[in-house]
């Protein structure tokens, strides 16, 4: 997958662990993520490592369910840029509590290599089990561990075995990066001393996310002219809650008779719900009112964003839900849920509403009130231009710059008291 500019020098500040990373075999996987990090390697040499799940016979699934677990290549070149796809030991059920420590055995040798080229910092995302494994490894190569919290944490925190195991990485880091406040004052409940932790929000690049001509990207989608258009862009699982929209869609088109509903995006790690949504598309009546999309990369998404009126996303968890900023950047509104970071980024009524989590009525009172309104759409774009990727940058740098000027025992951090 070499789409790349920048030639690899060989020479290693850090490395980026994640095993949510987009590969040849999953492009739109973690998108976020690279976005981030590859704007930081204009700054700071580095590698990535994304562990890919693997366990015996899981072929034989996927002849069942065919998106089950792709496997990337074993190594890539991304924008100059060297991926490394490690395989470590999954096996599904109760024993995926032992991933973390898999993934970390699974991956150390590659480490202890690039640790050898140079490599002096990890940068890990998520906490469990990339932290957990993360954490590991930089105590077994003796280098410093910084976390990105991201939002799959609250679940975890739940679960007394995987919130031992997310205290421990937690623990062990040297700094502790979350994208919204809310995960900020999780990590803080969950033990970490609040002068290790930083919020450094997703950002967006208004090169790539920006309006562009409202008839002819309607034209590109067979959409009407007088049309009011929703849309939502996310993966076709439970949590991102298309289903949730759907549902309001027949009281919405009594109020609203020309709406239509845009729906962008595919299955993934969590699955895909778009044989049951397209059925409720169905019994509700609503052919030829929603439309499936698929997935689309980023450079396309400008287009269906800037057929909409309005963007929606009746989400269960989020950390800091990076197409916000993207929908923003393209004029568009934003209704969603009272979950995660998201008030923290629809943080006033003049970007769009917030409604509590399985309010349906609040739901569709909410779109109901945002399809009536007349936006300024230009004070929404000048928003999300406000909250580009440059600054979130600089805020990384900084802190990188900290930690690889530093000694390597003071950055170092001991675990957390078991069972804390």
């Amino acid at each position: 997958m070499a789409d790349g500019c920048t030639a690899d020098t060989g020479r290693l500040d850090l490395v980026v662990f994640s095993s949510l990373f987009p590969s040849a075999a999953r492009p739109a996987a973690g998108l976020f993520i690279r976005e981030r990090m590859f704007r930081v390697a204009q700054h700071r040499p580095l590698a990535v490592v994304s562990p890919q799940a693997w366990f015996p016979g899981q072929s034989l699934i996927r002849r069942l369910r065919p998106g089950y677990r792709p496997q990337a290549p074993a190594v890539e070149i991304q924008q100059g840029i060297r991926v490394y796809h490690p395989r470590f030991l999954s096996l599904p059920g109760l024993l995926r509590r032992l991933d973390g420590a898999s993934m970390a055995l699974c991956s150390f040798f590659l480490m202890r290599r690039l640790r050898r080229e140079g490599a002096r910092l990890i940068d890990a995302h998520f906490g469990y089990p990339d932290g957990d494994a993360a954490t590991r490894l930089g105590r077994w190569l003796g280098l410093p561990v910084t976390l990105t919290l991201r939002g799959t944490e609250v679940p975890h925190s739940r679960n007394p075995v995987l919130r031992r195991q997310l205290v421990r990485a937690l623990g062990a880091a040297a700094r502790v990066f979350t994208v919204s406040g809310s995960l900020r004052q999780l990590a803080l409940d969950l033990g970490v001393d609040a002068s290790k932790t930083e919020v450094v929000g997703n950002g967006v690049d208004t090169h790539v996310f920006h309006p562009v001509d409202r008839a002819a990207a309607r034209a590109r989608f067979d959409l009407p002219d007088r049309a009011q258009v929703l849309i939502s862009v996310g993966g076709l699982v439970e949590r991102k809650g298309m289903h949730r929209v759907i549902d309001c869609l027949p009281p919405l088109m009594a109020r609203h008779p020309d709406l239509h509903y845009l729906i962008v995006g595919g299955g993934g790690g969590e699955g895909d719900l778009r044989a049951e949504l397209e059925a409720q598309v169905a019994r509700l009546g609503l052919s030829g009112r929603v439309h499936f999309l698929g997935t689309l990369p980023p450079d396309a998404l400008k287009w269906p964003l800037s057929a909409a009126d309005v963007f929606v996303l009746a989400t269960r968890n989020e950390g800091w839900a990076n197409v916000f900023l993207e929908a923003m950047a393209c004029g568009l509104p934003v209704v969603t849920t009272d979950v995660g970071g998201n008030a923290e980024v629809v943080c006033r009524d003049a970007l769009g509403s917030i409604v509590p989590f399985g309010d349906a009525a609040a739901l569709q009172q909410a779109l109901d009130a945002a399809l009536d309104k007349n936006w300024n759409r230009a004070a929404i774009i000048d928003y999300a231009q406000a909250n580009q990727w440059d600054k979130r940058v600089a805020q990384l740098l900084r802190a990188f710059d900290a930690l690889l000027a530093a000694p390597a025992s003071s950055v170092r951090s001991a675990p957390a008291a078991a069972g804390q």
